[in-house]
């Protein structure tokens, strides 16, 4: 049994799993005990709490930080998209819902084969 802490910085709040999420990873801590683990993310949490405007917890322990001037222009669907810093907490590479005494993780099954910024709005609105 073992926890990941993820840091990921990109396009998408890092609860939404696309398939390529992994290329975001930029940071991966790994844990064999969960005091461990939740003690460096909060730690981290904490710190990027402090320095970005926004910030939002999803189920569990996915976190997502921006500032709303940080984006970058994207060619594919000609748009600025506002870019994220994540923070993830993981038993064996899955999502965990809720800390309790028998930690439940959750397969990640959410992976999509497409990623926001693609989608050609014009031509779905016809």
């Amino acid at each position: 049994m073992m926890y990941q802490v993820i840091e990921m910085y990109g396009d998408n709040e890092p609860w939404w799993f696309f398939e390529g999420w992994k290329d975001d990873i930029i940071g991966r801590h790994q844990f064999n005990n969960l005091k461990d683990a939740l003690l460096f993310y909060n730690n981290r949490l904490a710190e990027l709490k402090a320095t970005h405007e926004v910030y939002k917890n999803h189920s569990g322990y996915l976190s997502a930080f921006w500032d709303r001037d940080d984006d970058r222009w994207c060619e594919e669907c000609e748009d600025y998209l506002q870019q994220y810093f994540g923070l993830l907490l993981l038993k064996d590479d899955q999502v965990i819902n809720q800390i309790s005494k028998d930690i439940v993780p959750v397969p990640i099954t959410n992976l999509k084969n497409y990623r926001c910024c693609k989608i050609n709005y014009k031509n779905n609105a016809q």
